[in-house]
């Protein structure tokens, strides 16, 4: 790795890599085994950075608002305050840290071979993925699961199967946490390079004795404002199979496509910027899967930690928990200070009391029905987007979260979970709890101060989960080779291309998927057909 400050002004690589995240860094490290590859990322490195290695400070990269921050905050159109990675490893350098496999159907749909995808799998997991220790807390969920009937026990799997399992984690025994940055451990290190604070700004494209326009290089500013341009290298004697590959995650592709004079016209006059192709899908199809929760208190100590287990069930919904995270930090609750009443102060101060030794139990719906769309706010790359996720817009997602949220008050009554709530609070009494501590910015939000109804409760507390996707999907954007329709030598690998977030949880996916494609262009390009 190295800063971009010392890039040459001009260079050429067989393969030029935008955005070191959860793909980028999996496909960047198989390819650089043949070919000269140039990974670009606008973050720092994750190394040396405690907030990030440990898993007892996993809030605090989360609300790190610094403009230097790997997490940059944004809030969605519908007012969810929510992040996205700013830093070599992407979003596995800021997550609850979970692995589990994509559903069958997602790899169907997807045309994958099934074959490449498990060896994929296997080439991440030597790395990167372990078992998690299950104590006391998170053992008391997973048997509350069972008694609620999310069967059966499936025991410790990485496989999307219905019921309860424990899954892996990228959390080692010692509660350090490993990253996508890791698998460049796999890579030809005379064939990589690694540029880190490099922020592209355009991509560039060949339109002259061209059926139709050809990318063959990108801008790139570094850390002090100065400009690097990066080409694809030329083969003698045959066309060129050198490519783009955008893995700039679901905010940056779509992005990062519109500044390079890709999508919808209309869209891209009204930014100044000159129309390279006419695609009025880039930016559509935005989903953000919502995260609907309890917060409960406990009488007994609880154990810091994050998502283990899941219990996947057969209403559309996933159940998963983590506790004893630094709750306070989480939500942004402050120290009352001189000018609240003393009411206020009172229910503020036992409220942070209550939250010091507490667990989470959360829901998140699968899909979701419900999209939006994202569109630019300037030219400015290292702006956030405008991005309009319309939750619960379709009544298939509430119903699936009232459906979560039942689940979670019976495994919060259960035996299994009784030693871990106070016997006199009520579900009730927690739900409105949790409505005090949610402090999302939508127009539309009751601000009821007490439970009136679940799904009142969904609209009113909903939450990021982090897994949102889409803007660059396939059939619209790209082909089933994550190819953009419309120009040549250049792709979209990363989870902009999702039409749903595939499995509980999608870092596994996205691991496999820079793997997987990095295997089927090296054989592409080389005319073999071996899998590893």
């Amino acid at each position: 790795m190295q800063e971009a400050t010392k890039a040459p002004p001009v260079a050429y690589y067989d393969y030029i890599i935008i955005g070191g995240g959860t793909a980028g860094c999996p496909l960047a490290a198989t390819l650089s085994q043949n070919f000269r590859v140039l990974l670009l990322e606008r973050g720092g490195s994750p190394y040396g950075n405690q907030n990030i290695t440990n898993l007892t400070t996993f809030t605090d990269t989360l609300r790190d608002t610094s403009p230097t921050s790997p997490a940059q905050s944004f809030v969605s159109e519908d007012g969810v305050v929510n992040t996205r990675p700013r830093v070599l490893g992407g979003g596995t350098c800021l997550n609850a840290g979970f692995y589990t496999h994509a559903d069958p159907e997602f790899v169907q749909k997807a045309g994958l071979d099934l074959d490449l995808v498990n060896r994929s799998y296997e080439w991440v997991e030597k790395v990167m993925v372990f078992e998690p220790q299950m104590r006391q807390w998170q053992s008391a969920v997973r048997d509350g699961l069972l008694e609620v009937g999310v069967l059966p026990d499936n025991g410790h799997t990485f496989d999307h199967i219905y019921g309860t399992k424990v899954g892996g984690t990228i959390f080692d025994k010692d509660n350090h946490r490993h990253t996508a940055v890791d698998l460049l451990q796999y890579a030809n290190p005379s064939r990589l390079t690694v540029l880190l604070h490099a922020t592209v700004h355009r991509i560039l494209f060949k339109t002259k004795g061209q059926s139709k326009p050809a990318a063959h290089g990108v801008i790139f500013k570094d850390g002090a404002g100065n400009e690097h341009r990066a080409y694809l290298s030329k083969e003698k004697g045959k066309g060129s199979m050198s490519e783009i590959i955008v893995s700039a995650g679901a905010l940056g592709s779509p992005q990062l496509l519109i500044l390079s004079g890709i999508g919808p016209a209309q869209h891209l006059k009204s930014l100044g910027i000159k129309v390279l192709l006419n695609q009025p899908m880039v930016g559509q199809g935005m989903a953000d899967n919502h995260m609907n929760f309890i917060v409960v208190p406990s009488p007994s100590p609880v154990e810091i930690s994050l998502v283990k287990q899941v219990g996947i069930t057969r209403l559309g919904t996933y159940i998963e928990a983590l506790s004893r995270i630094d709750f306070v930090r989480f939500f942004g609750l402050t120290t009352p200070t001189n000018e609240t009443t003393p009411e206020t102060t009172k229910s503020a101060l036992e409220t942070i009391e209550r939250l010091q030794n507490a667990g989470m139990i959360f829901e998140k719906t699968i899909g979701p029905v419900s999209t939006g769309y994202l569109k630019l706010r300037n030219r400015n790359p290292d702006d956030n987007p405008m991005v309009t996720f319309n939750y619960f817009k379709e009544p298939e997602d509430l119903q699936r979260c009232v459906n979560g949220m039942k689940i979670i008050e019976s495994v919060v009554n259960s035996k299994a979970f009784s030693n871990f709530r106070y016997p006199n609070v009520t579900v009730e009494a927690l739900l409105n709890m949790t409505q005090y501590l949610v402090k999302n910015l939508q127009p539309e939000r009751s601000n009821a101060s007490t439970f009136e109804s679940l799904e009142q409760f969904c609209k009113d507390t909903v939450v990021t989960v982090w897994h949102y996707h889409g803007g660059c999907q396939v059939g619209q954007v790209v082909d089933h080779q994550y190819r953009v329709l419309g120009v040549d030598s250049l792709r979209v690998i990363d989870g902009s291309t999702f039409i749903d977030s595939p499995g509980t949880n999608p870092q596994a996916t996205l691991l496999m998927l820079g793997r997987y494609m990095g295997i089927k262009m090296r054989n592409e390009r080389l005319g073999r057909y071996d899998l590893d």
